[in-house]
């Protein structure tokens, strides 16, 4: 079964906009945008598996400019 799930990203300042745009290119990234607030980007993921799930969010998190991350994983 699919499982579905947002990732709230906390960049580097003024890195927004590049980490959505890597960020789009790993499969299984359905959209990232950035966003305005206490998160800076926002992406959609869609994986086939937890553990598919958790390669997809192991490879957000190799970028750099990313602080820190939040799974939100729909139920």
């Amino acid at each position: 079964m699919p499982v579905k799930a947002y990732i709230l990203v906390v960049t580097a300042v003024g890195k927004e906009t590049d980490v959505a745009n890597s960020i789009r290119k790993i499969n299984g990234v359905k959209e990232a945008n950035s966003v305005y607030g206490e998160y800076d980007v926002v992406a959609e993921i869609l994986a086939e598996s937890l553990d598919e799930l958790n390669k997809i969010i192991s490879q957000i998190r190799r970028d750099p400019s990313i602080l820190r991350t939040v799974t939100l994983i729909v139920m």
